[in-house]
């Protein structure tokens, strides 16, 4: 068994975010970059399966040289060997062509990612691969068992669970309970040192979006502190200044 891990490089969740040029380039000086946490979830679910040499994890990143230390941290994590594709990830349509192009050259019996990153909050990218390679695309999900021949995955939806039974290739965007992330151990970060890391050039493709300005929220406002005694001062503030009576 072959399976593929799409890894995002993100900013740590304390990062203070700012931006430059005019508001349209987020601002990475001093910024922290983790494994995107639900991608996290992905390859830990994804080395379960493979435990006691059922079969490998390969990670994938679509990322320049600065994703290289996130991308041995995947491996430190437990994961056999890893690829980037050397480009920044403009878009959620671009990521995901690069990761299709390169699954079409390797035999893979299931692609694994986070539900989303927790940057742009996009939940895209899997779509997207699954539209590209033409096969099914499973999102959100939280749980999934493989037989070798047959993955059976379950997903929340409104008022209970959907019990999904997938043979053949499939990609799977895993949610909070799929896995419990693992943290490295001394030995598996010893041993990420030498594990193969392929780089490969991205593929030429349209650019179909742009970011044209990026927006922090307002601040809040100010907390205005009623005692406990004046139930009446309260009421005649939520009806005069919030109007939500």
């Amino acid at each position: 068994m072959k399976i593929l891990v799409c890894i995002s490089n993100v900013p740590d969740t304390t990062t203070k975010i700012t931006f430059t040029n005019d508001n349209t380039q987020f601002n990475t000086s001093g910024v922290q970059f983790i494994v995107n946490p639900y991608d996290e979830i992905a390859l830990s679910r994804a080395i379960e399966l493979c435990e006691g040499g059922k079969g490998t994890v390969t990670v994938i990143n679509v990322g320049e040289s600065t994703t290289d230390p996130t991308i041995r941290k995947a491996l430190a994590i437990g994961a056999d060997d890893a690829v980037r594709i050397n480009a920044a990830p403009r878009d959620a349509y671009f990521t995901a062509y690069q990761i299709a192009e390169y699954a079409k050259t390797t035999d893979y019996d299931m692609i694994l990612c986070g539900r989303e990153s927790i940057d742009y909050n996009g939940s895209q990218v899997a779509a997207m691969v699954g539209e590209f390679l033409d096969i099914p695309s499973i999102s959100i999900i939280k749980k999934l068992d493989y037989d070798g021949t047959t993955a059976t995955i379950e997903r929340e939806i409104e008022g209970g669970k959907e019990v999904v039974s997938v043979t053949g290739r499939f990609i799977a965007s895993c949610a909070e309970g799929t896995a419990v992330p693992t943290i490295p151990n001394m030995r598996g970060i010893m041993s990420a040192r030498s594990k193969p890391l392929q780089v490969i050039e991205a593929k030429e493709i349209a650019q179909i979006s742009k970011v044209t300005q990026f927006e922090t929220p307002a601040p809040r406002g100010a907390v205005k502190l009623i005692p406990a005694e004046s139930a009446a001062q309260l009421i005649e503030l939520l009806h005069t200044e919030a109007k939500v009576i």
